[in-house]
């Protein structure tokens, strides 16, 4: 897959189909593009009505080209752009970038189009970018190169950026270049008709010249393709994304309460997570992170030390980062006295630490050199609010002298210096960030000390337990027989015991004798439910009677429960599961939902009957590691409840981990299973009482 990018991203000859004489045409601005940028290579513009285009001599087809043409840039009306595919093609072309737009994000004549394009690509095994996009920028001096129809140049660096919207490609570039943001690469994937994001990301995992990978997707194509990739890159160059648009279809489509809770896009968060990819909410925050990993070395812990000439920005740069899990210690020891010393006049040193009124450059050196030697902080933050009484330049270049030689994170908001402030701009050319206001910077360190901590984490492993896979699909086959959409109850059960999740000791019975004979058995207190496919909320139907401690409770109980099934399924033989009643436990809830783009969501999380009121739960994509299982766990603000909570005892942990890792093996061995509740698994602090109480699989419909 990976055969033909480097004629798109490092072609050494580019062709223009569609480049034009007219001034303010896409084919114009991007052969303009190509030469002002000083590509370095051979261009040849394309189009039969001209003969020079911008002082180079113009063919009228790709076919008239006397010389080899590695990467083709196609700006022509959608209707001829498979004609001129083929051309290409029989050229010997190996590179197209598609601009032309009208294909299948229109839908109609557009797909079909579409199709045909990516027919032709095929046949001639050339690779394509598009159609419908921006198209692509390679910084490198040996390139140069700059196919896109923009007007603002791309400053040179180390950022490769993949953005599949195209509308947005003008605006990014002129906020990047406000920023100070240099990029290695830019690629407009557009319909990701051939080349997809993950192709991209393949070819910039191994670019020499990419340190940091920033992404703007709307949908995923291979999602589990990624989670390979991502997990990899992740490990050696930080990748941040924002991820518009859901990936659930709503609540109301799904049978259980794990189908429930999965409503919002649930599996980008888990997938991003389980791959360490720096998820953003927005563009603006995407390029503050970019900003901050592109020019500051990686913070080392979570510690802030702020620095501010005025109290009110410190303030709510202090509640936005412990809001945000950041930590700011208090200054002491040697730092604290050298502090008091430097700043005559300053009286109690704190942290945030507010400079006196009207403080000016002097005074954050002097701060900025003491602060920056502290090794119990791992950032610097600075903050300015330059009134008119100080010089904004005299500023920057103080917090430059101050912070020389640091090896600290430092970020810097200029509060009210103006658009264009040469202060901003000069801090932001000697690599420090500069923010407009303190919440940004907050989040930018909370953002990145998260992807530092996936980054410590031990990769974790996989684990495979001997199972009874053929009790399992024999339970599958027989309900599919009788046109069941569920398991349920017994069945259910016995799933999860094939599987070597522990369940409650119970038997169906289908009298009031069988009843009294399987509760003997079983020991009281018993709780009778009714057993029945139909009814997948039993509690809400009122077909579960708990507590019950002798013959005649058990007797009275089922024939309260005969009585309420011929309203749902006449003529079916009525039962009752008889199940042993456990208590004194944490009500916990493990399940299964499958994204129509991610495949099977694993869940964990707090059970019982409130388990969609409370939505305390966690989601990863299947398969899991055990690593992944603690970090579900621990992710949950009722975590402090399995692990003993003013005074409780905690739980036996080990049984809990190992269920959700056996239920993750189940969900991969048995695709015909959509949506799984074990709910609830009633977790106990003493060994071997931890147990799942009720359980039902929802069957894929074929």
């Amino acid at each position: 897959m990976m055969k033909g990018l480097e004629n798109i991203f490092k072609p050494k000859s580019v062709a223009v189909i569609g480049a034009s004489t007219q001034k303010g045409t896409i084919g114009r601005e991007i052969l303009h593009n190509i030469i002002v940028n000083e590509f370095n290579g051979k261009v040849f513009p394309v189009n039969p009505k001209a003969s020079v285009i911008h002082s180079i001599k113009c063919y009228s087809t790709i076919l008239d080209v006397p010389d080899m043409v590695d990467m083709a840039i196609i700006a022509v009306p959608r209707e001829i752009v498979p004609m001129v595919a083929e051309q290409c093609g029989q050229k010997g072309v190996k590179g197209l970038v598609v601009i032309s737009a009208g294909f299948k994000e229109v839908g109609g004549k557009g797909i079909e189009l579409e199709d045909q394009l990516v027919g032709i690509v095929r046949k001639y095994e050339m690779r394509m970018i598009g159609p419908n996009c921006f198209g692509i920028v390679n910084t490198h001096p040996e390139y140069s190169l700059n196919c896109t129809f923009g007007k603002t140049r791309a400053l040179t660096g180390r950022v490769g950026f993949i953005s599949q919207s195209g509308a947005l490609g003008e605006a990014i570039m002129i906020h990047a270049r406000e920023l100070g943001l240099g990029f290695s690469m830019v690629a407009s994937i557009g319909n990701k008709a051939d080349v997809s994001a993950n192709d991209v990301l393949e070819f910039l995992k191994d670019d020499p010249d990419t340190d940091i990978i920033l992404l703007y997707l709307e949908n995923f194509g291979n999602p589990r393709h990624f989670t390979k990739i991502a997990r990899e890159i992740s490990r050696s160059k930080p990748i941040v994304a924002v991820k518009s648009g859901r990936t659930r279809q709503g609540a109301a489509a799904a049978s259980s309460h794990t189908g429930a809770l999965a409503e919002l896009d649930v599996g980008v968060d888990a997938l991003f997570d389980q791959c360490g990819v720096i998820r953003v909410s927005s563009i603006e925050e995407l390029f503050d992170v970019g900003a901050a990993l592109s020019n500051q070395p990686m913070p080392k812990g979570n510690k802030v030390a702020i620095v501010s000439n005025a109290g009110g920005p410190a303030l709510l740069a202090t509640d936005a980062l412990v809001s945000l899990g950041m930590e700011l210690p208090q200054y002491t020891g040697e730092t604290k006295a050298k502090l008091k010393k430097a700043l005559t006049g300053q009286g109690e040193v704190h942290n945030p630490l507010d400079l006196v009124a009207g403080a000016g450059g002097e005074a954050f050196k002097k701060a900025l050199s003491v602060v920056k030697n502290d090794k119990n902080f791992d950032s610097i933050f600075t903050i300015c609010v330059p009134p008119v009484t100080i010089n904004q330049m005299d500023v920057a270049n103080s917090i430059l002298a101050g912070i020389e030689g640091c090896k600290k994170t430092v970020l810097t908001c200029f509060m009210g210096a103006g658009e264009g402030s040469a202060a901003v701009e000069y801090l932001k050319s000697r690599n420090v960030p500069v923010y407009i206001f303190p919440e940004a910077v907050a989040k930018t360190l909370s953002l990145i000390d998260g992807y530092r901590r996936w980054l410590e984490r031990p990769r974790g492993q996989f684990k495979t337990f001997r199972v009874d896979k053929k009790q399992v699909q024999e339970r599958i086959d027989r309900a599919l027989k009788k046109g069941e959409k569920a398991v349920v109850s017994q069945d259910a059960l016995d799933i999860l015991e094939a599987y070597g999740i522990p369940t409650t000791k119970c038997a169906v019975a289908y009298a009031e004798k069988e009843a009294v004979t399987a509760a003997e058995k079983i020991g009281y207190p018993v709780v009778l439910k009714i057993n029945t496919p139909q009814i997948l909320h039993k509690t809400e139907f009122g077909g579960v009677v708990v507590d019950l401690r002798t013959a005649k409770e058990v007797r009275d109980s089922f024939q309260g429960l005969r009585k309420k099934i011929p309203a749902i399924k006449k003529g079916e033989k009525f039962s009752v599961v008889v199940q042993e009643m456990v208590t004194g436990g944490i009500e916990t809830v493990i399940g299964m939902t499958t994204d129509p783009s991610f495949g099977p969501l694993i869940m964990f999380g707090l059970g019982g009957i409130y388990v969609e009121i409370l939505k305390d739960v966690t989601f990863r994509i299947n398969p899991l590691t055990d690593n992944n299982v603690d970090e579900m766990m621990k992710s949950l603000k009722s975590y402090p409840l399995l692990t003993g909570f003013r005074g409780s005892e905690p739980v036996e942990m080990d049984t809990l981990k190992e269920s959700l890792l056996r239920l993750s093996q189940l969900v991969s061995d048995f695709d015909q299973i959509s949506e799984i509740d074990i709910n609830p698994f009633i977790a106990c602090s003493a060994k071997g009482k931890s147990k799942a109480v009720d359980a039902r699989f929802i069957l894929r419909e074929s």
